[in-house]
This record gives structure tokens, sequence and C-alpha cells, in this order.
């Protein structure tokens, strides 16, 4: 693989370190005690968790219909985020982000599986470890301190 198809598109890096931030945001207010009045960080950081995670599974959608033939299969796999990600909208905080927690570790195995393949960008991958870690080390921050 030559360096080309290593690297990150720098787009897709920043766009996707700008997407931490609110994970990291409100997970440290978690872990701050801050509040806003009337607001707790921890249901938003749920909902900004179920919401990415979605948005996650929406792009390995994207990949498997750019693939002849379309794998059935894997459009199947790319919908399951987001029925975890509402499934832990219907549950306590807690429940929530551990859900969404470990549907974002499958996820990545999922990713990285894709992209052992070859049937994802070799970039994907190393972008995929980096948010998913910070995202995780989030939500384990919230989940200790909620």
């Amino acid at each position: 693989m030559t360096e080309t198809e290593t690297a990150i598109p720098r787009p897709a890096l920043l766009l996707g370190w700008a997407g931490v931030i609110p994970f990291a945001a409100f997970a440290f207010a978690t872990a701050l005690e801050l509040r806003l009045p009337g607001l707790r960080p921890e249901p938003i950081l749920l909902a900004y968790a179920a919401a990415i995670l979605s948005f996650m599974g929406g792009a390995q959608w994207g990949l498997a219909i750019g693939e002849a033939p379309v794998d059935g299969q894997r459009l199947a796999v790319s919908v399951i985020p987001a029925l975890l990600a509402w499934t832990a909208l219907l549950q306590p905080l807690d429940t929530g982000l551990l859900l969404c927690l470990i549907a974002f570790l499958g996820l990545l195995a999922y990713d990285m599986l894709t992209v052992r393949q070859g049937r994802s960008p070799a970039w994907y991958g190393t972008l995929r470890l980096q948010l998913t870690g910070a995202v995780v080390g989030c939500l384990a921050l919230a989940l200790v301190f909620d």
C-alpha cells in the first residue's frame, strides 16, 4: 500500500475530530458536575452518541451501495447501529451510554474487518481507531462520573 492509500484525507481527519468535541465537552461536563439551568449533560451526551452511532452505520451503508453487486448482508449490518442507538435512547442513562459504548466498539470491529477485506479504504481503519478510541474514552468517563 502506498502512503496515499493509507494517509487519512485532511477533511475526514478534521471533521472526524470536530465530531469528537461534543463527546468530550459533555463527558467532561459530567465528570466536573457542570450543569446548565434545567439541563444535565448526560442526556445530551446520550442523544449525541446515538446520532453519531447511527451516522457511522450509515457510512457502511454508503460503502456497501458502491459495491457491485450490492451486498445485502453488509447493508443489513449497517442498520444495526441505528437500531442500537434508538434502543439506547429508550434505556436509563447509564444503560444507554453503556449500550452506545459497546455498539461503537462492535462497529469498530466490523469496520476494521471491511478494511482488512479491502472493502473500505485503508485510511478508514486508522481514522476509526483514533475516533472510536476517543469516543469510547468519553463515554467511559461519563459512566464513571455519572
